[in-house]
């Protein structure tokens, strides 16, 4: 294929994975890696390393298209993000040593669970039962339990290149009782100074292919905004059993390349 062919392969790509991260509140990292790997070749590392060139800018937009919709709580999400920096760093140099199928294979058990509990929620929320307990607000909570959710987004999101932010929003979702919506940025908002410690982690690694991840990225910025438009309109149940499926699909991708 010519160069101008895989620059708009990877425009188109980068749009369909933007506009599900605006969906989901994944910055579509999660999606990404798998494809990267499959359809390219690239071992896992290079396939996260490659993805967070992708995720940055649309984490970014996603955050912004968050914050107009309601205003993020930015005290609680820089005491995440201070956390999150340290132990970003520190899960990338834990990736950058393993074995590359062993990550994928960890990678894929990680998106499963995840994938395994959001099913769980969808379908516990979808039946009639006693009600629920009210939501709760951020502001009731000392920012120190926002740092150590920071601590294990960050940890995450090091091992994974991205992921820190899907396995902060259950966490804030069950144990703080966050709406979703206010989960998925709050926990966005907390992982982008790691993203940049770990994107700067695997490219010193020479494990980040720029000629493919800028193109991603430019093509993710587009669709972001109505990715996020949709997240807000669809009800807390369906939300969580579109990133159920969404999340099952990216293991299988996984399996089918391990």
């Amino acid at each position: 294929m010519e160069w101008y062919g895989v620059v708009l392969a990877c425009l188109a790509a980068g749009a369909l994975i933007g506009f599900a991260g605006g969906v989901l509140g994944i910055g579509g990292g999660l999606l990404a890696i798998p494809l990267l790997g499959l359809i390219l070749d690239m071992d896992q590392q290079a396939a996260q390393g490659t993805a967070l060139i992708m995720v940055l800018p649309a984490v970014l937009m996603t955050v912004r298209k968050y914050n107009q919709k309601a205003k993020i709580n930015l005290q609680a999400a820089a005491a995440g993000a201070a956390s999150s920096i340290v132990f970003t760093w520190i899960g990338a140099q834990i990736a950058l040593g393993i074995d590359p199928m062993m990550l994928r294979r960890t990678y894929a058990g990680f998106v499963l669970a995840i994938a395994i509990f959001y099913l769980y929620q969808s379908r516990r929320s979808g039946q009639q039962g006693p009600p629920q307990k009210p939501r709760r607000s951020v502001e009731e909570f000392h920012k120190g339990w926002f740092a150590l959710i920071g601590t294990i987004a960050g940890l995450a999101g090091g091992i994974f290149g991205v992921g820190g932010s899907v396995l902060a929003v259950p966490i804030l979702t069950t144990v703080f009782r966050l709406t979703q919506t206010g989960a998925q940025a709050l926990a966005l908002t907390m992982v982008i100074p790691g993203t940049f410690v770990a994107l700067f982690a695997y490219a010193a690694h020479g494990q980040a292919d720029w000629a493919i991840g800028i193109p991603m990225a430019m093509g993710s910025i587009f669709l972001v905004p109505y990715g996020v438009r949709l997240a807000y309109s669809l009800p807390e149940p369906r939300l969580k059993l579109t990133f159920a499926c969404m999340l099952l699909v990216i293991m299988v991708l996984l399996l089918i390349k391990a």
